[in-house]
């Protein structure tokens, strides 16, 4: 019986002409980490790991009665712990797409931007994972509760729940680079690692969005609700996974004030209702942000 390619979803030129452009800007702009960023160079002692002000204490009590030794010890936890975060949401993207991609037409631009994406991610990963290491910064990963909604997630996601989880974990960390990476009192090795990502990112929520508005076109009232409130849930997975507890013993803090004051930080909140504010215009725009899944938003300050 020969073998025929699935049409899939509606897939249309236009479509495939959104993928042929990304291919034609990673054919042209893209970075090797390993030569674009001087690993070697010493770390100096006051630089921070990101700008302060996103910090999850800058701006509290906590904050203010810390030493700049504290302050700097945290940042560099604090970015790592979220670099860390993104290396195991980008194992479980990968997954994702290489999932959506199963015998799809291997010549379409879409397939072919889905495997550059995938090798774009494992960069990503290695980058991230040198640079926690160059600062000592010991591997932090999500409790076993989290670990197992991740793998539920990955398990069940398609279409635009799928591309939805993947527009939320790189929408809010653009925002959150795109100021580290002018940080002058920011660690160069952040500041590089960033530059990279964003600039190889902008690709990845391109096509992200263009997928979600592709499954969008004739999906039905029901389908929307539930894919709205899926994303949101996986969006409270990420977020609530970003920055691990254990940042603030490795700063010599008491960690249980350290997320009491955190959680209640106006600073902090706001902070991620700007990096949040692109992604949910957009869902608002492809019928993804609904009554439901903004109470999710709303819970981790997202909206």
């Amino acid at each position: 019986m020969a073998l025929t390619w699935q049409a899939g979803h509606g897939h249309t030129k236009a479509d495939d002409d959104v993928s042929k452009r990304l291919l034609e800007s990673a054919a042209t702009l893209s970075y090797d980490p390993s030569a674009e960023i001087d690993w070697d160079a010493p770390l100096p002692d006051d630089h921070f790991g990101l700008n302060p002000e996103w910090s999850t204490l800058y701006g509290t009590r906590l904050w203010d009665g810390m030493t700049e030794r504290q302050r700097v010890t945290l940042t560099r936890h604090e970015v790592c712990s979220i670099m860390y975060t993104g290396i195991w949401f980008e194992t479980i993207l990968q997954q994702m797409v290489l999932r959506d991609q199963y015998l799809k037409n291997p010549a379409s631009a879409e397939f072919q931007f889905a495997l550059t994406e995938i090798a774009d991610e494992c960069r990503h990963s290695i980058m991230f994972a040198r640079a926690c290491a160059k600062m000592g910064v010991p591997a932090y990963r999500p409790n076993k509760l989290i670990a197992q909604a991740g793998r539920a997630f990955k398990a069940v996601a398609r279409g635009e729940l799928a591309y939805g989880g993947i527009l939320v974990a790189e929408e809010v960390l653009d925002v959150m680079q795109r100021d580290w990476m002018r940080g002058e009192n920011v660690l160069e090795i952040v500041r590089g690692t960033s530059r990279i990502h964003v600039l190889e990112e902008s690709r990845h929520m391109k096509f992200a969005r263009q997928e979600i508005r592709e499954r969008m076109r004739h999906a039905s009232p029901a389908r929307r609700r539930a894919s709205a409130t899926g994303i949101a849930m996986g969006a409270y997975i990420i977020v609530t996974s970003m920055i691990h507890p254990g940042v603030y013993q490795a700063a010599g803090l008491d960690v249980q004030r350290a997320l009491d004051e955190a959680r209640a930080s106006e600073h902090r909140k706001t902070m991620m209702r700007t990096s949040s504010r692109h992604l949910m215009a957009f869902l608002a725009e492809t019928g993804l942000l609904t009554s439901r899944s903004a109470a999710v938003y709303r819970k981790v300050n997202m909206l």
